[in-house]
């Protein structure tokens, strides 16, 4: 029997791609649940009723991508192989039953075992599927669908937060906050998924980009001639410059972006905003990530990797120096907005330059290595800063640290275009 994928492929007016990405955008949204800017919202009334330390909180969110470090290289091939649909699927449903379950937990061993399992899928599982999807479906269009996407994971990301606070304001308690972000993520994210997702176009008739040739530009600089797509197998990617350039910006720049995403709430509360204050510039934040996210995908190829990764790295550094700054809402938005811009670009460039330089047919098994770095990375933000609030008493040295980090990886993206060759 035919899956409806199949039947719906031949009969829509239209590429069967832009069904596939309307799933993706769903995922996208529903992958927040765990994510660091939810779990802001969460840190002063949890630590306040249950008396944890900040750095205990912000371990989980660590401990939670260690986990996905250590799964994602064995995921990648499976997505190769089988798809996207059973991975996102179970991931949809396991986070959002999670994300419930966190409203009654009263230790933080049961903490540990809820959130952990949702932010290991949030970093491992989540991304493969997204991206390996995306990657599949589209070549030539391959930097507008990962923008779309990008703007709808940032739509969650923004909504998510307000989601919890609104929840947590009309309840008149955090644990209700829980129960809103786990149902969400459920009615969101599982039915699209588990009917309407497909491998590739190949599988139901079709081909990439709705049969367009496949030809994109060069990764490393802009105004390269187009070039037909690559296609390295994970043992030839890891034998080239490019592949290590790469996983450098990504092991400096994430830390970066989880780090500050996690702690900004409490950062600005401590420095004299009200809670709901703090909770929209947070909401800010990721509205601006989502705009530049959305805008940025179709600017890779003509200004190039290089261009683009090095203004992701200065956003970054700008706004986390501009966060030690804050005395007031004003500061805090333009320093929120100016963060947002480097996120919006950090979560949009990296997989469109893994895909361009090596090609969709092992994107799986290249990016599991690369999510291991990605994911370490982001596990040791959030435990870092924590750890040297409570060993300082505020958040600017941490902030001061990130802000040093961001500059390493702009400077490391300056190399990038000494790397990269092409295989057909």
């Amino acid at each position: 029997m035919k899956r409806l994928p199949e039947l719906l492929a031949n009969r829509l007016p239209f590429f069967y791609g832009w069904v596939v990405l309307g799933v993706v955008c769903c995922v996208s949204f529903a992958r927040q649940g765990p994510a660091v800017a939810t779990l802001s919202i969460f840190v002063d009334p949890m630590t306040s009723e249950l008396g944890w330390s900040r750095t205990a909180i912000s371990a989980a969110v660590s401990v939670g991508g260690l986990l996905a470090a250590v799964v994602s290289p064995g995921l990648g091939p499976l997505v190769d192989r089988h798809g996207a649909r059973s991975l996102l699927a179970w991931a949809v449903a396991i986070t959002g039953i999670c994300c419930i379950a966190l409203a009654g937990i009263e230790t933080l061993v049961a903490f540990y075992l809820l959130f952990c399992v949702a932010r290991m899928n949030f970093a491992g599982p989540f991304d493969l599927g997204i991206y390996g999807a995306i990657n599949n479906w589209f070549v030539r269009l391959r930097p507008i669908a990962t923008s779309i996407s990008t703007l709808w994971l940032m739509i969650g990301l923004t909504s998510m937060p307000l989601i919890a606070h609104a929840a947590m304001t009309l309840g008149g308690d955090w644990r209700w906050g829980w129960i809103a972000v786990g149902t969400t993520v459920l009615v969101v994210g599982f039915l699209p998924t588990v009917l309407l997702l497909a491998r590739r176009p190949e599988d139901v008739g079709q081909e990439p980009d709705g049969g367009v040739a496949e030809r994109v530009g060069a990764t490393g600089s802009g105004g390269a001639a187009a070039v037909p797509p690559p296609s390295f197998t994970r043992a030839e990617a890891m034998r080239e410059p490019a592949f290590w350039l790469l996983l450098l910006f990504t092991f400096l720049a994430y830390p970066v972006q989880a780090g500050v995403s996690l702690h900004q709430a409490p950062h600005l509360v401590e420095r004299g905003l009200d809670p709901t204050t703090a909770a929209f510039v947070v909401s800010t934040f990721s509205a601006t990530s989502g705009l530049v996210g959305f805008l940025i995908g179709p600017l890779v190829r003509p200004l190039g990797t290089r261009v683009v990764l090095f203004a992701v790295g200065g956003f970054l550094a700008a706004g986390s120096w501009l966060m030690t700054a804050v005395d007031g809402p004003a500061i805090a938005f333009l320093a929120s907005a100016l963060f947002g811009c480097g996120i919006g670009g950090l979560l949009t460039v990296p997989p469109i330059a893994w895909a361009d330089t090596f090609g969709r047919h092992s994107f799986g098994a290249i990016r599991g290595v690369a999510l291991s770095v990605q994911v370490t990375g982001q596990a040791v933000g959030p435990v870092l800063s924590g750890a040297l609030r409570d060993w300082t008493g505020s958040y600017q040295v941490s902030l001061q640290v990130f802000m040093t980090l961001a500059i390493c990886a702009a400077t490391c993206a300056v190399f990038l275009t000494q790397a990269g060759r092409r295989r057909t």
